[in-house]
This record gives C-alpha cells, structure tokens and sequence, in this order.
C-alpha cells in the first residue's frame, strides 16, 4: 500500500494553499465551465471538516444561504480550485463539527481564535 501511496502523492499537483482547519470561514475560488466560457465564482462558508490525507484530500464548507444551509465538498487537488483565502480562524475543540447542521442563529456562530503574527 506504501507504493500506491507514494505514486498517488507523486503525480499530485502540489499548491501553495494556505493552511485552514475546521471552524474556519474561508473562500474558496473555483472555475467553472459553461458551454465554451470559463469564469471564476467563490463560495464562503465555514469549513466543517477535512478528509483522507494525502492526494484524495476533501474539505467541506457550508454557508447558510438565507435560511437554507448549503454544504459543498471541494478536493484539495483540484485543477478546478484557483485559490484560498481563509477570513477568519475559528476555535473549535473537534476535527469534524457537525453539530452546526442542527443549528441557527447565535448558537451556530463560532468564536474567533486570535492569531498574533511575528
């Protein structure tokens, strides 16, 4: 399994993304094909979780749009993806928060971690 391992992150395309766990509120720029026309949309929401290390490496954002939440997974290899940009981190204590599907309103907020560049 080793080999399959290695082969896999070997043909991977590498990015320079930046580095985001769940609880943070990121944007995600993707393109998007329609007919012979490409253009780019973003999606912000907060990450929920992310999977599978290695070259098979999904997140999943959701973003409540109006009162319906909407969740997408994106695979962190994607030619598709065009950049990243993480808004705010969040200080969550789990890997995988699941608890906010069931939540609106002040419960689903998440607290802002404070990160002190130097």
């Amino acid at each position: 399994m080793d080999a399959i391992k290695y082969v896999e992150n070997d043909l991977s395309p590498i990015k320079d993304l930046p580095s985001f766990k769940s609880g943070d509120t990121i944007t995600v720029y993707y393109k998007i094909k329609e007919g012979n026309k490409e253009r780019t949309q973003h999606f912000q929401g907060i990450v929920l979780q992310r999977r599978n290390p290695g070259a098979n490496e999904t997140f999943t954002i959701r973003k409540m749009s109006g009162s319906i939440g909407v969740e997408r997974v994106f695979p962190l290899a994607s030619p598709f993806l065009e950049r990243i940009e993480v808004n705010k981190h969040g200080a969550v204590r789990r890997a995988r928060i699941f608890y906010l599907r069931e939540r609106t309103g002040k419960s689903a907020r998440i607290k802002e971690r404070k990160i002190i560049k130097k």
